[in-house]
């Protein structure tokens, strides 16, 4: 058998916006780039929901999220870690 090595997934930072939901957290993610044209860099939120399997993360906290397979049709992602609590 054949060892296939697995892609590497990608991995955010970001911060809860919202755990209403049962084993979900909406993520928000601060993207920043340059402008093509005009060099300025421009910020860009992005809202990502994460599956968190105990629900641990609170609103506030800062979060590490890492690609998975899909657990629902919303859900591309999961909780990793804490990284900070909110106050």
């Amino acid at each position: 058998m054949n060892s296939i090595e697995r892609t590497s997934r990608k991995v955010r930072t970001g911060v809860v916006v919202s755990d209403s939901r049962d084993k979900t957290v909406t993520v928000s993610i601060e993207l920043q780039f340059q402008h093509p044209k005009y060099g300025k860099i421009v910020k860009k939120t992005r809202k990502l929901h994460a599956h968190d399997e105990n629900s641990e993360a609170k609103v506030g906290d800062t979060v590490k999220i890492t690609e998975t397979k899909p657990v629902s049709k919303t859900k591309m992602w999961r909780v990793v870690e804490i990284i900070e609590r909110a106050r």
